[in-house]
């Protein structure tokens, strides 16, 4: 039997000269400032519930989650029902945590999603529907209400010690479940100035973004840093700021390209931004193969001994290098590199180390950043 024991070998990686290109002729692209930037302001805001699943084919919680059985009691209750908690039996019922994010501009009335995740140890939700729920904010106030049936995109069935289980049973989604009973006011101005975010704070782009508002409306717009730009709301618009916003939120920009390759080792993925520069360096890529193979020998004891038969294994090791595979990577592309990486017949694992070392010599012009 072989046991094949693969081992790469990355060569040292030699900076040749100083200097880089930028790689690939790529077009300079646009994108629309709302796209790319946030109004402060203006945000979601978060919910959470507690509540119960009711209906479900006894997959629901055991009796020794207690705050379930307390749950049900405190509800038969609020009926006119009294039972005492220990004569309650809850397979049919879950206890559940609701989540939901309730959205900007989001009014008295309107429904939004909400998930449904198990509290206790119930087996399943499938087929149950869940009670009405108050959802909170932070401030503990109400802002919407949840009610109906759980969808879980999956299911959990079994018998005779087989289960078969698709996707997640304990955790589901009603679309639309919740609806919403009080309002958030939002302040799209703050003292006559609107204040945008960015997603990915950048002083280029601030800057891009604040000339660009200023060239097409005329206010006064500036960065403040690299993830804020402030406009100053022209005296029109202060009492309906609205149109404005769709004005600046049209704009377009020219997109900065992002300097950065982001390495997984966990999974092997690899991402190369389209804007990394390279230096030029020379790379030798090599591979030694151990190969351990075992075969059983039986070792048979003389006549009239005392020994027994025993099988007794033989081991042989050989080693086999190969040739390293060298390329000339001189001032190049994003391109080139990947075309001189599949030459050199590179595993992800392999261009994982190469990357690393190429970094490590100088000659990648950007950020390597590994998970």
């Amino acid at each position: 039997m072989r046991y094949p024991i693969r081992l790469r070998v990355i060569l040292p990686l030699i900076a040749l000269a100083a200097g880089g290109a930028f790689c690939g002729a790529a077009r300079a692209q646009t994108t629309r400032v709302k796209d790319i930037t946030r109004l402060e302001g203006v945000r979601a805001n978060q919910l959470v519930g507690y509540g119960l699943v009711v209906g479900l084919e006894g997959s629901g919680d055991s009796k020794q989650t207690q705050f379930t059985t307390q749950s049900v009691t405190s509800m038969l209750s609020r009926y006119g029902v009294a039972v005492p908690a220990g004569q309650v039996k809850v397979k049919n019922v879950a206890a559940v945590m609701i989540t939901a994010s309730l959205p900007a501009f989001a009014r008295s009335g309107d429904t939004i999603d909400v998930t449904v995740s198990s509290l206790g140890d119930a087996n399943s939700l499938q087929g149950g529907v869940l009670l009405q729920t108050p959802l909170m904010g932070a401030d503990q106030a109400v802002y919407a209400v949840a009610q109906g049936g759980v969808s879980i995109g999956g299911f959990s069935a079994g018998g005779g010690g087989t289960t078969v289980t698709k996707n997640h049973p304990t955790t589901g989604r009603i679309p639309g479940g919740a609806l919403v009973e009080k309002e958030v006011p939002m302040q799209l101005s703050s003292n006559g100035h609107l204040q945008f975010s960015l997603q990915r704070p950048d002083f280029t782009m601030a800057t891009k973004i604040a000339k660009a508002i200023q060239a097409s409306t005329g206010a006064s717009a500036s960065a403040d840093d690299g993830g804020r730009v402030t406009v100053d709301l022209p005296e029109q618009y202060r009492a309906n700021p609205v149109s404005f916003l769709a004005t600046i939120g049209d704009l377009t920009v020219e997109a900065e390209p992002v300097n950065k390759i982001v390495i997984n080792e966990r999974t092997g993925t690899i991402v190369i931004g389209g804007a990394i520069r390279l230096s030029p360096v020379a790379i030798a890529h090599g591979g030694l193969t151990v190969a351990i193979s075992t075969q059983p020998v039986v070792s048979q004891p003389t006549p009239k001994s005392k020994g027994a038969t025993t099988v007794v294994p033989q081991v042989d090791v050989t080693t086999e290098e190969a040739r390293a595979a060298t390329v000339m990577l001189n001032g190049s592309t994003l391109d080139d590199l990947i075309k001189a990486l599949n030459t050199i017949k590179a595993t992800p694992r392999d261009i994982i180390a190469i990357l690393q070392a190429i970094k490590e010599a100088g000659g990648i012009q950007g950020e390597l950043e590994i998970l």
